[in-house]
C-alpha cells in the first residue's frame, strides 16, 4: 500500500512538471469579459 501511495505521488508530480514546462516564456496577455489581464512568467 505505500509503494501504491509512493507511485501515485511521484506520478502526480511528474504530470505537473510536465505542464510547468508546457507553460510558454515571457508575457501573456489575455482580453476576456473580465477586462485585460498581463501575467509574466
Amino acid at each position: 500500500m505505500i509503494i501504491g501511495a509512493l507511485i501515485v505521488v511521484v506520478a502526480g508530480f511528474s504530470y505537473y512538471a510536465w505542464q510547468q514546462e508546457k507553460k510558454p516564456d515571457g508575457v501573456e496577455i489575455r482580453v476576456d469579459e473580465q477586462g485585460l489581464s498581463i501575467e509574466g512568467n
